[in-house]
């Protein structure tokens, strides 16, 4: 079972490592960094599909996984195609890049292998829910999907709320305090990590399932100490400057909650 399952993780590690090899080259070539992340999401979502195909649990749980994650990743991964599309080089690499200096390459390539394996240990709670060999359905799948539907839905919101403030020129230099915006400065990255909790409570009672927490632990540490709120809020204090300033006096980092009073001193 160990030896399967390895062999299972060590294929789709091959697989990722050479599309993000190949996707290395591209960026090489167009300036656009940011396609790791396309990659990243989209990779999550083919590995979710090949584990739970290859999983031995329930037939039905195989397939609400498969689905769930999928329709995440995929969603994800179109979200941040068109943003790429639409502003071009992502200020964080842009940045990575200057600071590496004449090692951006060889780095970038590194970087792009990180990701290649953190996407395979990012799609290891879907085999291990995928792998729950309880019958179909339990009141924890039941409890999965509902989280997923609403992390989805509070991801979509963000962003179309973030998306339809950027659209308008008056807006240029401000910060968006709109709808959930105002709540928190990263909501998009709260219901990133709420997600990964829909695949703790699908498979945390399957063999290993303890295993499903590293989805949501290794999420908020990503989220809040190393690509998330650290270089998304150094740009915008490069771009904002006073004005985000005063944002964050005012307005929780991650988990939603009510803005606190604005403070003039």
């Amino acid at each position: 079972m160990i030896l399967r399952t390895l062999a299972i993780l060590l294929a789709g590690w091959t697989a990722m490592a050479l599309v993000m090899a190949l996707l290395w080259v591209l960026q090489k070539r167009t300036g656009r960094a940011g396609v790791v992340d396309v990659a990243w999401a989209g990779g999550i979502a083919a590995l979710s599909i090949l584990f739970a195909a290859v999983a031995s649990g329930d037939p039905a749980r195989r397939i609400l996984v498969a689905a769930l994650a999928a329709a995440w990743g995929l969603r994800l991964a179109w979200h941040l195609h068109t943003r790429l599309g639409r502003t071009g080089e992502d200020g964080r690499y842009a940045q990575m890049k200057r600071r590496w200096g004449d090692k951006a390459d060889r780095y970038m390539l590194g970087f792009y292998q990180i990701q290649a394996s953190w996407s395979v240990i990012f799609a290891m709670p879907m085999l291990v829910a995928a792998g729950n060999p309880a019958a179909f359905p339990q009141a924890y799948d039941i409890a999965g999907a509902a989280v997923w539907v609403i992390a989805v839905a509070g991801e979509t919101i963000a962003d179309r709320q973030l998306g339809a403030f950027r659209e308008s020129p008056a807006n240029k230099g401000r910060v968006c305090r709109d709808g959930l915006w105002g709540w928190s400065r990263h909501p998009n990255y709260f219901f990133e990590w709420v997600h990964w909790w829909a695949y703790v409570a699908i498979g945390l009672a399957a063999p290993w399932g303890w295993l499903t927490l590293l989805g949501p632990a290794v999420m908020l540490c990503f989220l809040l100490k190393v690509t998330g709120v650290p270089p998304t809020e150094a740009q915008a204090l490069l771009s904002r400057g006073e004005a985000y300033r005063e944002y964050q006096r005012t307005t929780s980092v991650f988990f939603l909650w009510p803005p606190r009073k604005e403070s003039r001193a």
